[in-house]
């Protein structure tokens, strides 16, 4: 027998508190706040930090609670009412006082089932629906706690999370792997700089600049590529355009790309192919330079363009095409063609993880609405599971 119930009748909340920004980075619990959250739901990792002052009890976490944003400051609402469950490895962690820690009681409702319940579309829906707010948007507690979520037998709750949990385990692997590549590949490239010569990144690169291309966009095609695409994914927010660009204007997978306004960031484009928009540079190796070589080089200069950047007295911060004609040290072609096949191979699978990852992400976002309405049976969820993983 199913029903349906409200969240506050298993459901209290915790809100965090404020810390000192002096005592960030050094050895203690994890902060977990609004940049610990991915856009919809979900756990994000990249942006963890310790904290070295006191947690209270009351704003502590551990492996397996629950915690939302109440708040979104993109006015996108992705944030807003976005769930996080604290992942194994994070044993002890300090809420911020931009989040609230779900406690459930065990005895009403799985927890892991929850957790997907607040994954779901339909809670999506009613966050945005019912975020407030002129410069920021806020769900208020009341209708947060006044969402209803369907609640069947114990056990097919415990059944649903199981599946849905057996792909994001798998995603998690490819997380960890692809971080271990790119640690792996970052010392190999460091170990390479004993036998060099003095080039200008122009040389080993074409750097092709994006377009406006988000000006009269259509809403549908593919997606065009701005600095918040590359920092955060693809949200609500994002702009879709049928417009046919050339195609030096156009990211596919393995592409490099790197935003020399703003943020100042270097990424390696994994998704569907999509538009490049201004302010991103789309990163070409010359003939016989490997992608790996070309994204290390950029990578070491990355401290110095961002300091360049700092000194502009302007709103938004910004590198200029002479600063890529200046010498670096570039590892001899003999050393390059030494360590080429591993580097490679490690490009190559790092790639195709991050891939992947989005497959996986996908078939977990079709189950999820299906097992939650009860149009999918678990045992049918189970044999597509199997497939993707």
């Amino acid at each position: 027998m199913t029903e349906r119930r409200s969240l506050r009748d298993f459901v209290t909340l915790q809100r965090g508190q404020s810390y000192k920004g002096d005592l960030v980075g050094r050895p203690g619990p994890f902060l977990l706040g609004l940049g610990t959250i991915e856009r919809n739901g979900g756990f994000r990792s990249d942006l963890l930090r310790t904290y070295g002052g006191a947690t209270p009890a009351t704003i502590s976490l551990t492996r397996g609670d629950l915690y939302v944003s109440l708040k979104d400051v993109t006015h996108a609402a992705d944030l807003l009412g976005a769930v996080a469950r604290v992942p194994d490895y994070v044993e002890s962690a300090r809420l911020t006082q931009d989040t609230i820690r779900l406690d459930v009681d065990d005895g009403a409702i799985d927890r892991d089932f929850l957790y997907w319940q607040l994954r779901g579309p339909e809670y999506r829906a009613y966050c945005r629906t019912r975020g407030t707010g002129t410069t920021n948007l806020d769900l208020s507690r009341d209708d947060f706690l006044g969402f209803e979520v369907v609640v069947p037998q114990r056990a097919e709750q415990r059944a649903i999370a199981e599946v849905l949990g057996a792909l994001d385990d798998k995603i998690a692997a490819n997380t960890h792997l692809i971080r271990s590549a790119e640690s792996l590949s970052t010392s190999l490239f460091a170990s390479m700089f004993d036998e060099t010569e003095s080039l200008p990144l122009t040389s080993v690169a074409q750097f092709i600049n994006g377009k406006a291309f988000t000006k009269d966009a259509s809403g549908t095609g593919r997606v065009v590529v701005r600095i918040a695409e590359l920092n955060s994914g693809i949200g609500g927010s994002t702009v879709f355009s049928d417009a046919t660009v050339p195609d030096q204007h156009v990211a596919r997978p393995g592409d490099i790309l790197f935003a020399w306004s703003g943020s100042l960031t270097l990424h390696r484009w994994f998704r569907p192919e999509a538009i490049i928009n201004q302010h991103i540079f789309k990163v070409l190796p010359t003939e016989g330079r490997p992608h790996w070589l070309v994204w290390g080089l950029i990578a070491r200069k990355l401290d110095a363009f961002k300091s360049i950047a700092a000194d502009k007295a302007t709103t938004m911060g910004h590198i200029q095409r002479r600063h890529l004609d200046e010498a670096v040290d570039v590892p001899v072609r003999e050393v390059i063609a030494r360590h080429d096949e591993q580097m490679s191979t490690l490009w190559s699978r790092t790639l195709s993880a991050e891939r992947e990852n989005l497959t996986l992400a996908a078939t977990r976002d079709a189950l999820l609405p299906a097992l939650m309405s009860g149009k999918l049976r678990v045992r049918d969820a189970e044999r597509a599971v199997e497939q993707a993983v």
